[in-house]
């Protein structure tokens, strides 16, 4: 489970609710079930509308991707590829054939077996790189369906507080009633600007920050696979791809690696 994840939404929507407690509102206040179903069924509605319905069944998924996400360790995947190079050229490349059931990510597994196979460089170079255009496309969809809602909800608050207020215009016969209804009709506006920052943006950002991630980990492993096809040295295979750590990480390789010596 992704605590980030978890921790900034309680923190978002807890500070939220402690502030407003604090100034001496109450909870209940903040319920108001018809704004809530103009606002999201309004906003679930636009955002179906602007996607196909295929589309649109991955949200689960995507929402379970923010939550469970498992963190990437590009390091691991150097040392695998720098291994299988080491074994390559003891054994040669058909000697990674063994390997294949071993690697878990499907690119990897896929981009080796190219190799394995005899395909020639500039091929292989293209599959995978039509691959990862690909996954960019499709996570891409992903976290434009939160932005898009995103961008939805505000809106929709708006109407709902219009809504709202033309009620309570129509009905102005009890004076006394007119301050409670008015804060009813904000209360649209409310959970459209608050489901928007608190929820659909910060969720298209998480995916598109995994994406990128991800896309990161496949551009490493093509260079690792085409740097092994090539058959480069593989403490040279190394320098290129430690070349995708970030600062800290690359720092701490190079600790381990000096002590290691």
């Amino acid at each position: 489970m992704d605590l980030a994840t978890i921790i900034g939404f309680i923190l978002g929507v807890g500070s939220l609710l402690a502030g407003f407690l604090w100034e001496g509102g109450h909870a209940g206040a903040l319920l108001q079930p018809s704004a809530a179903l103009i606002v999201f069924g309004g906003t679930m509605g636009a955002t179906l509308f602007s996607f196909t319905p295929g589309d649109f069944k991955a949200v689960p998924q995507l929402i379970k991707l923010a939550i469970f996400n498992k963190p990437y360790d590009p390091a691991k995947t150097i040392d695998n590829i720098v291994a299988m190079a080491e074994e390559a050229r003891r054994e040669g490349l058909l000697f990674l054939e063994n390997r294949i059931p071993e690697i878990e990510d499907p690119y990897l597994r896929k981009g080796l077996q190219l190799v394995i196979d005899g395909t020639d460089p500039d091929l292989v170079k293209n599959i995978l790189e039509v691959e990862i255009y690909t996954i960019e496309e499709r996570h891409s969809i992903g976290s434009n369906i939160f932005e898009v809602a995103g961008g939805y909800a505000p809106t929709m608050g708006i109407i709902g507080t219009v809504m709202g207020l033309v009620h309570v215009l129509g009905n102005m016969s009890d004076p006394d009633s007119l301050g409670p209804a008015i804060a009813v009709a904000f209360m649209a506006t409310l959970y459209g600007v608050g489901s928007a920052n608190l929820l659909w943006f910060p969720l298209a950002a998480k995916l598109a920050n995994i994406s990128n991630k991800e896309i990161l980990l496949k551009q490493l492993m093509m260079e690792g696979i085409i740097s092994l096809q090539a058959g480069y040295n593989p403490i040279l295979i190394r320098e290129r791809l430690v070349a995708y750590l970030n600062p800290s990480t690359r720092e701490k390789r190079e600790e381990e690696a000096a002590e290691e010596e």
